[in-house]
């Protein structure tokens, strides 16, 4: 089944909302860590102000899932791109270490609510034959983001200095929002009665736990460690080791792997199943967390960029199109904020954490903890991603299907 031209013209416009969305929060990427130690930040602090982003997804993603639920996933993808536009706006005139945080908190809200209304929209606009095809190629948005934003927003910053920066980052999230409204909205059957109360925390955990979800909820926490430490402290790793290498560039190559991978493993995957293209991500993260402990040029942190792009161009569409083929309708932007929950807990804790024991084991010494408990992330999908260790095994080897998928109840 093909899509149709409406679906074809909605899932356009949401494309380009989604290419300014992640070039708005990309481009302070590379810049953020600095600057917070510029303005007197030590390694810990820097390591909480950046941790502090995902206080804002752990808390209010829940919330925004269930009023893409119960409301609309529009509401909720605008939300996101107006708390985009209004965030860097911020960094102009906070300097504190303490504002910051609140601030980051504050900026976090923004990929909590768009990343949900955005994935349960794509999902909703998409035939279920054709769902790992379209979902990898709707999830592009993010390499080409984090490709374009990084780099050009090292140009701003380095030719004009920070405020041009966080203007020009402002601007994005503002024309995001413009795109965000003309986007026509499908019709779902929204959830209502007293059983998915939308304030309800028990709800809540009893869908992490569930055999569906509590094991993809796991491996991502343990990839936001990684992903945490990555954002956190690669930046200052470069510019410790003295290197003439523009960490930027390191987030340009990730985000050009990441693009490459996801042109291909979605259509891959509708054929071969999610597992054993989840396990392939898996490994390519923790290699890409050892070759970064060891680099000691700029070429071996680019050939790091690589592999971990690689890692999350596979993982983050075969993840969401995972938890898309184990939630019905009318649940999935509950399922895909408290299943992602776990990715925001382990980005939120990795800088505090990490941080915390920089000074006694270095940055090297934190990419290879982070390289450890990815590798952990592995073991862990490959033997109970399904019933038992058995069916775990031949569906993280792409050898058995997911027996906790929902297809029969989706309708595209």
């Amino acid at each position: 089944m093909r899509i149709e031209a409406q679906q074809r013209q909605n899932l356009l416009i949401l494309f380009a909302t989604g290419l300014l969305f992640w070039s708005s929060l990309a481009s302070m990427l590379p810049t953020l860590p600095p600057y917070i130690e510029d303005v007197g930040g030590t390694k810990q602090q820097v390591g909480i102000v950046m941790g502090s982003f995902a206080i804002g997804l752990l808390f209010f993603r829940p919330i925004l899932g269930q009023l893409a639920d119960h409301k609309s996933r529009k509401l909720v993808v605008i939300i996101g791109t107006v708390v985009a536009a209004i965030a860097p706006l911020g960094y102009l005139v906070v300097h504190s270490i303490g504002l910051l945080m609140a601030l980051r908190i504050f900026h976090g809200i923004s990929i909590a609510a768009f990343t949900t209304g955005y994935l349960a929209l794509v999902t909703d606009l998409s035939p279920v034959n054709q769902r790992g095809e379209l979902i990898g190629y709707m999830s592009l948005v993010t390499p080409i983001g984090m490709a374009l934003g990084p780099a050009v927003g090292g140009l701003v910053q380095a030719g004009a200095g920070y405020a041009p920066l966080f203007l020009f980052a402002a601007g994005l999230g503002l024309l995001g929002t413009i795109f965000a409204q003309q986007v026509s909205e499908p019709e779902i059957a929204r959830v209502s009665g007293s059983k998915t109360d939308p304030l309800s925390l028990k709800v809540l955990w009893q869908l992490l736990v569930s055999p569906r979800l509590r094991i993809p909820a796991l491996v991502l926490l343990l990839v936001g460690l990684a992903v945490g430490s990555l954002t956190t402290f690669i930046a200052l790793f470069i510019r410790e080791t003295g290197l003439n290498f523009n960490a930027g560039w390191f987030f340009t190559t990730a985000a050009i792997a990441s693009f490459t991978m996801r042109l291909v493993v979605g259509r891959a995957s509708d054929r071969y199943g999610r597992g054993l293209f989840i396990t392939g991500s898996l490994v390519c993260y923790g290699v890409s967390m050892l070759m970064i402990a060891g680099a000691k040029s700029p070429q071996g942190f680019l050939l790091a960029g690589i592999l971990e792009g690689a890692g999350a161009g596979t993982l983050m569409p075969m993840m969401v199109t995972l938890i898309s083929d184990r939630a019905t309708p009318s649940e999935r932007g509950q399922v895909f904020a408290v299943s992602i929950s776990g990715l925001d807990l382990g980005i939120a804790i990795a800088g505090p954490v990490f941080g915390s024991i920089a000074n006694q084991v270095g940055y090297e010494g934190i990419f290879s903890l982070t390289a450890a408990l990815t590798f952990l992330a592995l073991i862990i999908f490959i033997t109970q991603s399904s019933k038992d260790v058995s069916h775990s095994l031949r569906f993280a080897t792409g050898r058995a299907g997911d027996i906790y998928a929902l297809r029969h109840l989706s309708k595209p």
